[in-house]
């Protein structure tokens, strides 16, 4: 399984459990692929997942907010992967790497539940 097709797995499944997805696509230019973004983009996750709080509630009820890093088989992760993983964890966010065995064992399906 590459990245892309894990990408599109993840993507329809998490569309199909009533997740909002982005992911912000890279375009090839004349200088090489380039993603249109400022400050510290270098490194920044490949999803951003997020399960929209339900209920009545003023306040947020069951709302969720998942990073995550995707990476085919041989993927590694890189320094500034690294750094994005470290400082969203530090706010208090949620943040995953996921490889092709992430999916095959259901864990990726078990978070996005």
């Amino acid at each position: 399984m590459t990245e892309a097709e894990l990408q599109a797995a993840i993507v329809d499944l998490a569309h199909l459990l009533g997740l909002r997805v982005a992911h912000f696509r890279a375009a090839k230019t004349s200088k090489g692929w380039r993603t249109p973004v400022q400050g510290d983009a270098s490194g920044f996750v490949d999803l951003v997942l997020v399960r929209p709080a339900k209920g009545p509630s003023i306040l947020p009820v069951g709302g969720r907010v998942i990073f995550a890093e995707l990476k085919g088989d041989r993927g590694r992760i890189s320094p500034d992967q690294q750094a994005w993983a470290d400082a969203i964890k530090a706010a208090g966010g949620e943040h995953h790497f996921w490889w092709p065995t992430a999916w095959t064992t259901g864990r990726i399906e078990g978070v996005l539940r």
